[in-house]
């Protein structure tokens, strides 16, 4: 097993330079600093971060509470914070699934002592109340909160403005009964992209129906699920906005059993834009957000307000999102428009 000497002998430098470059020290050049952690890398050698901590206070880890690591989106995210993170030579632990406050908090603890912040993803109702029994234990940077904190910096996805744009763009196309399959509620991602369909269509004239609300809970199964719903419908839509592509998917696959043609007999749309979307058939019109980058720009906010040793200010960013018109809204152009 590799030492600290076995590093500073590589690298050609004393012991006590590899200890300035693993505890952040500004006293160490950046090309010398570079030198000892290529020589770290390749002897697979990490500073132990809990003797380090006893000097400089630091973890030089941060972590993530997730509500779910399964499917693409929170599999970008992660990426996001992952590569972010080791490029600041930082260490990340995640845990997932904490369905309330008290298990939200609970999981923030059992991290305590372990990291330098947190990244939280606080989306639904039920686990927002935890976030300002955290924010004293922790900086806490929070994705797509449920509420706004002066006490956390925050990093968003342009929900709303994207769902606006995406059903402008089927009313555009002459559709005036859009029907769109929603997220489960209490979830801020999908009460925000529900408020975006409902605003296109007052800016469209459309009188809202509430039959034309169909729930869902961001899985391919309820998508399947609602296109029977969507077809009792009278007189039926002729559009339909999905709050996600994963129900998107699954709605797609219902129509497809149930031989409805798309778009000619239905358009369909859906928000995220996923790895699959564009190898649909017919290939999907969606909104793609940039997740990656959300992970990312939660990692780069965390250390900022590490590195300045300054209180949050509660800063908001709200990421751009983009129209990606495709074939399944029955465009005949394909193109992205970027929404602001």
């Amino acid at each position: 097993m590799a030492t600290i000497r076995d590093v500073a002998r590589a690298a050609g430098v004393s012991i006590a330079t590899v200890s300035r470059v693993f505890n952040g020290s500004s006293r160490v050049g950046e090309q010398t600093a570079s030198r000892v952690w290529t020589a770290a890398g390749d002897l697979d050698y990490w500073p132990n971060s809990a003797a380090r901590s006893l000097t400089t206070q630091r973890s030089h880890a941060l972590g993530v509470l997730l509500p779910d690591l399964h499917g693409e989106f929170f599999s970008e995210v992660i990426r996001g914070i992952d590569q972010t993170a080791r490029r600041e030579k930082f260490q990340v632990l995640i845990s997932s699934s904490h369905a309330d406050a008290d298990a939200l908090v609970a999981a923030a603890r059992s991290m305590h002592g372990r990291v330098d912040g947190l990244i939280i993803m606080a989306s639904d109702t039920e686990t927002a109340g935890a976030v300002d029994r955290i924010a004293p234990m922790f900086p806490v940077t929070l994705l797509n909160p449920c509420q706004e904190t002066d006490s956390c910096d925050m990093v968003s996805l342009a929900n709303f403005a994207g769902a606006q744009t995406v059903v402008a763009h089927l009313v555009g196309l002459g559709h005036h009964r859009i029907a769109t399959v929603a997220g489960p509620e209490g979830n801020i991602d999908a009460e925000e992209r529900l408020r975006g369909y409902r605003q296109a269509l007052r800016d469209a004239g459309i009188t809202h129906e509430d039959d034309q609300e169909i729930p869902g809970d961001f899985t391919e199964r309820s998508g399947h699920r609602a296109a029977l719903q969507l077809l009792s419908i009278a007189p039926r839509p002729t559009a339909v906005f999905a709050a996600n592509d994963c129900m998107a998917v699954g709605l797609l696959s219902a129509l497809h059993e149930s031989g409805i043609e798309v778009p000619d007999q239905i358009a369909v749309a859906g928000f995220d834009d996923i790895a699959t979307a564009r190898y649909l058939r017919p290939p999907l019109t969606t909104v793609r957000v940039d997740t990656f980058k959300l992970g990312q720009r939660a990692v780069q906010l965390l250390l900022d307000g590490l590195e300045n040793r300054s209180p949050t200010t509660g800063q908001r960013e709200i990421l751009p999102a983009t129209l990606v018109v495709r074939q399944s809204c029955g465009s005949t152009r394909q193109r992205e428009q970027m929404v602001l």
